[in-house]
């Protein structure tokens, strides 16, 4: 029997204080409360990273750990860890709710962003060759069979890799990777505000964080989706 899911306000920071009731006996998104960043934000040259004094504090901070790989490589497996969840529940997701939704602005949703999360998993694999990390075992908890929990769910995933991604902007060396980290967050940026305005017509979700978003270190994101217990090996 699918869980009922119940969206409420979100907070000044930019975290949804609940976006969910309990899955199995236990809260498992209860990182709806801590990963969550929402809109989108180009992070580019010093001007900005001026302007912005949480982009600029992220500069050389908030690194992936050692587990995978040494400089803009590990940048590279951490985003495509995350890369791995998102295609995984979008297509989990195609495949429980694909035609429920059909002709509905969430399914539109659902249909755009898993094609997209998938070309990003293509490229990441494709610039990392035999570096890249392996993909890991998910057991989304039911999430992706009942609509409105799919919705709030995929609000977070979409918010929490805007994050990601801005988190780990000054950390990159190679200009290369950095245009194609952008070009990759300003997507999830586009996800992240069309799924807020789907779940808040209002439009308070569509930018949570204001004008400038937050960037989150790899440790914050990681510690969120290990939470979620999404990933099981």
């Amino acid at each position: 029997m699918p869980h009922q899911i119940n969206l409420q306000a979100i907070d000044t920071d930019g975290a949804v204080r609940e976006a969910a009731e309990a899955v199995s006996g236990d809260t498992r998104l209860g990182f709806l409360r801590k990963g969550a960043v929402g809109g989108g934000a180009l992070f580019g040259g010093g001007a900005l990273m001026a302007a912005v004094p949480e982009l600029a504090a992220a500069a050389g901070q908030g690194r992936p750990p050692a587990k995978f790989g040494k400089g803009d490589i590990g940048i590279l497996n951490y985003a495509l860890t995350l890369e791995y969840l998102e295609r995984a529940f979008y297509d989990e997701a195609t495949n429980n709710l694909g035609s429920r939704l059909a002709g509905t602005q969430l399914g539109a949703f659902l249909r755009v962003v898993t094609k997209d999360e998938r070309a990003h998993v293509s490229f990441l694999k494709g610039a990392l060759g035999s570096k890249g990390v392996k993909k890991p075992e998910f057991d989304f908890k039911g999430t992706t069979a009942d609509k409105d929990m799919f919705a709030a769910t995929a609000q977070v995933l979409e918010n929490t890799g805007v994050g990601a991604y801005l988190g780990q902007a000054a950390n990159l060396k190679s200009k290369k990777f950095l245009g194609a980290a952008g070009s990759i967050l300003t997507i999830e940026a586009r996800h992240s505000g069309a799924i807020g305005l789907i779940n808040d017509p209002s439009g308070k979700a569509i930018a949570t964080n204001g004008p400038f978003d937050k960037p989150k270190t790899a440790g914050q994101v990681l510690a969120a989706v290990k939470a979620t217990g999404f990933i099981v090996g």
